[in-house]
C-alpha cells in the first residue's frame, strides 16, 4: 500500500472513531434528558417540600397551626446591659407581642422609653411571606413537568432550572437581604405608629430578619452643638427554623446548579449533524 493510500486508510479509521465517539455521546445526552434530569428534579422536590416543612405557617399545601416561639433579644457585649431589652413573642411570620425597654444616652438626661407590640396589631415580618411566596412560586414551577415529560434539548433545561433558580435564589434573598429604609419611612410607617405607647418624635425602630437572626434596631436622633445626628442600637437572637430554612434552600440551589452544569456539558455537541438524531436513538 502507497504512503497516500495508508494516510486516507488512517483518516478513514480516525473518523470512524471520532463518529462512534459522538454517537456514543449522544447516547448518553439522550440518557441523561430522558432519565437523569428527572430523577434529580424529583430530588429536588423533596429538597423543597422539606424546606416548606420548616415554615412557621401554613405555606403550599402544607397546613399547620403558627408556631408560637418567645425570645430574648441581646445587644453586643460592647453595649450597657440596661440599655436595650426586648422580649418578643412569634407567632408565625409576625411578632405578635413584644415588651421594648430603652435607656439611652443624650445630653443632659438619658431618655427611658418602655412600649410594646401588642397582640392585636401584630408586628408583621413581611421577609418571612417573602421568602414563602418565592418558595411555592419555585414549587410551582417544578409542577409543570411531568414525570414523562421529554426534554428536547439542553437549552431547554438550562431555561427551566434558571426558573427555578431565581425563585430560589429570591427565597434566600428576602431572608438575608433585608431592604434598607430611611428614618422617614420608620416613622411613617403603620408598625411604628401601632405601637403602644407611641414613640417621641426622636425615636424610631424596626424588626427584621438578617440571615438566621431576628435584628431589633432602634435609631435615637440627637442635636449635639446645633447638629441632629442619630445613634443606632441594636439586639438580636437566632431563630433556628430560619437557619434550616436557609441550609435547605442552599441544598435546593446546589442540586440545580450541579444539573445544569452537567447538561451545559453536552451543549458544545448540540450543532452536530448526525445521522441518527438524538430523538432516535435508544438509551
Amino acid at each position: 500500500m502507497s504512503p497516500i493510500e495508508s494516510e486516507e486508510g488512517v483518516s478513514v479509521a480516525e473518523d470512524d472513531v471520532e463518529r462512534e465517539e459522538i454517537i456514543a455521546l449522544e447516547r448518553e445526552f439522550h440518557w441523561l434528558l430522558k432519565n437523569e434530569v428527572h430523577q434529580v428534579l424529583h430530588e429536588l422536590t423533596v429538597v423543597l417540600k422539606e424546606c416548606v416543612k420548616r415554615f412557621p405557617m401554613s405555606l403550599c399545601d402544607v397546613e399547620r397551626p403558627p408556631l408560637v416561639e418567645k425570645y430574648l433579644l441581646n445587644a453586643p457585649s460592647t453595649t450597657p446591659t440596661d440599655q436595650v431589652k426586648v422580649i418578643v413573642t412569634l407567632t408565625g411570620d409576625a411578632i405578635s407581642q413584644a415588651d421594648i425597654n430603652l435607656k439611652l444616652p443624650r445630653p443632659g438626661k438619658d431618655l427611658y422609653q418602655n412600649t410594646n407590640v401588642r397582640e392585636d396589631q401584630p408586628w408583621r415580618l413581611q421577609q418571612i411571606q417573602d421568602a414563602g411566596n418565592h418558595l411555592q412560586l419555585a414549587i410551582t414551577e417544578m409542577g409543570t413537568i411531568d414525570d414523562d415529560y421529554q426534554f428536547k434539548s439542553a437549552e431547554e433545561v438550562d431555561r427551566f432550572l434558571s426558573r427555578v433558580m431565581s425563585y430560589l435564589q429570591k427565597s434566600r434573598s428576602a431572608l438575608v437581604n433585608p431592604r434598607k429604609r430611611t428614618l422617614e419611612e420608620l416613622h411613617n410607617s403603620k408598625q411604628l405608629k401601632a405601637l403602644n405607647p407611641q414613640l417621641p418624635s426622636e425615636l424610631a425602630l424596626s424588626f427584621f430578619i438578617q440571615g438566621w437572626k431576628l435584628v431589633f434596631a432602634v435609631y435615637h436622633i440627637v442635636n449635639d452643638k446645633g447638629v441632629s445626628k442619630f445613634n443606632r442600637y441594636q439586639a438580636e437572637c437566632a431563630i433556628p427554623w430560619i437557619n434550616e430554612v436557609l441550609l435547605t434552600l442552599t441544598i435546593g440551589l446546589q442540586t440545580a446548579q450541579q444539573l445544569r452544569d452537567k447538561v451545559k456539558v453536552f451543549t458544545q455537541y448540540q450543532d452536530l449533524d448526525l445521522d441518527h438524531p438524538v430523538a432516535s436513538i435508544d438509551p
